[in-house]
């Protein structure tokens, strides 16, 4: 890299060491301030909070999103909407609540499963695997069965482009344990570098701040809106 090039995404915040010591969980980083809001971006996707907050979901969509901010994204308030972002009731075809996204990649989706709670989660396969490749044939199942509390609550799909899994998992408990599961948390960690490292996000514009509140647990600026 000519000496002269600025580092993009989280290397402008945080050096190599740093990133790994976090990821093997060795480090507890310092966040900073949240950047400037713009008022009227703020608004724009209020009224899909207050339709989110209406769902019978509601309140472990915000409880999980709470602990994905604090495990899995580094500094998130630093990094929020340039380098990571969450939609509100995206206008997809799978109708999902919410979304987290970094770069042009899809991180972490919770969707509706009747009353209840589903995720999707994007890693890295070869974390996953029992040879550490990004062999399918490879895939490790019960080690992923045992990130969750029931093993019929997770199974999996493999992305178009080789070396990515998609972990499903039903329940809003399977959730959380999985989140807490020290190996599965690093490999989301191991994930979200890799994306959030890439530059800016391209998914800033569809940042729902009211949402972000709620996973940054900034009563001020909630009490603000």
């Amino acid at each position: 890299m000519p000496a002269d090039r600025s580092p993009k995404g989280l290397r402008q915040f945080l050096e190599a060491d740093q990133q790994r010591a976090w990821l093997d969980g060795e480090l507890e980083l310092t966040d900073g301030e949240r950047p400037e809001q713009s008022i009227e971006h703020r608004f724009k996707y209020a009224a899909r909070f207050e339709k989110l907050l209406k769902r019978p979901q509601a309140g472990d969509v915000l409880e999980i999103l709470r602990i994905y901010a604090e495990r899995c994204l580094p500094i998130p308030r630093l990094t929020e909407r340039y380098y990571w972002s969450v939609s509100c009731l995206p206008s997809t075809s799978d109708k999902p609540l919410v979304r987290v996204n970094a770069s042009w990649m899809e991180l972490f989706t919770l969707l509706p499963d009747e009353d209840g709670l589903r995720a999707r989660i994007i890693v890295h396969l070869s974390d996953f695997t029992t040879d550490g490749s990004a062999d399918p044939d490879q895939l490790d199942e019960d080690f992923l069965e045992s990130c969750v509390d029931r093993p019929q609550n997770v199974s999996h799909a493999f992305w178009r482009t080789n070396g990515i899994l998609i972990v499903k998992i039903r329940g809003a408990t399977s959730i959380r344990t999985f989140l807490g599961n020290d190996r599965a948390l690093r490999n989301v960690r191991n994930f979200n570098l890799t994306h959030m490292n890439r530059g800016r996000n391209a998914y800033q514009f569809s940042h729902c701040y009211s949402v972000a509140d709620e996973m940054l647990e900034d009563v001020e600026t909630r009490a603000g809106d």
